[in-house]
């Protein structure tokens, strides 16, 4: 009883130790993010930027944005929900916390579950997932190219929560597909990225579709479904996000989460 007692105890000091080691690591590394990234206070939205975009897009800006708004320059974020970890996994409940920046591209989450803690990230031009087992070992610690791709994709998609960085610019345009759709294209660090993205009768966009590596060799279409807009800091943003694979046998949705906070402009660990 005692030796058992003994391992027990020596499990829970480890396990205690290694959280306090991984969040200290992922608050270094939400420093890092904010540091690498320049404050755009100075800009703000005028109507006036919206003349040469197409119909759906100037819809979508005059509703979710205000006159004189702010550019966001960071964002942090905060949410519930569910999660897959494969086609015929169940459902596992998550909550989640994330950083963004705009100037230079980038984000980490973190994704919390009863089993594992996931960190996506990507940051100084890289892409990188790390889940790891009751913060004990990573049992996934991915980058290269198609990470560098498929977290870019994300950060671009996510930028409905901090609308601004959709608007216009060197990097990012917008041309016309039909009535209520519109291509968005991103080109950065030699990665020309896209999503055929689709609005509502009164602006929301409600679905973004492109190409992302589900895995290292193959490509697929992968879907962002947003609704439940929400003033949050006098901006509108939609609050429920379900992600999914739209493949040759059928969607597989992986992801429904419900954003539950979210600041501007703090650079700075909640």
């Amino acid at each position: 009883m005692i030796i058992t007692l003994t391992i027990i105890g020596l499990i829970l000091t480890i396990l205690f130790f290694r959280r306090i080691q991984a969040s200290v690591v992922f608050s270094k590394e939400v420093k890092t993010l904010f540091s690498q990234s320049k404050n755009r206070s100075t800009q703000v939205f005028h109507k006036s930027q919206l003349d040469k975009l197409p119909e759906p897009v100037q819809q979508y800006f005059n509703h979710v944005l205000k006159e004189g708004q702010v550019s966001i320059s960071f964002a942090r974020i905060k949410h519930v929900g569910q999660f897959k970890t494969g086609i015929d996994k169940d459902w596992i409940n998550i909550k989640g916390e994330q950083y963004a920046t705009t100037e230079k591209p980038g984000f980490i989450w973190k994704g919390t579950t009863s089993l594992f803690v996931a960190r996506d990230m990507y940051i100084a031009d890289s892409g990188r997932l790390v889940v790891s087992f009751f913060s004990l070992f990573n049992f996934v610690n991915v980058k290269g190219a198609q990470y560098d791709q498929g977290e870019l994709l994300r950060w671009l998609g996510e930028s409905v929560l901090y609308p601004t960085n959709l608007l216009p610019s060197e990097r990012l345009h917008w041309s016309s597909i039909a009535a209520h759709t519109a291509k968005l294209t991103y080109d950065y660090k030699g990665l020309s990225l896209f999503f055929k993205v689709t609005f509502n009768e009164i602006g929301e966009i409600i679905e973004m579709e492109t190409k992302r590596y589900m895995d290292e060799k193959n490509l697929e279409t992968w879907v962002i479904k947003v609704s439940s807009y929400t003033e949050f800091n006098k901006v509108l943003i939609p609050t429920a996000f379900e992600v999914m694979w739209r493949l040759e046998k059928g969607d597989f949705s992986y992801a429904k989460f419900k954003i539950t906070e979210v600041e501007y402009n703090k650079a700075e660990k909640f």
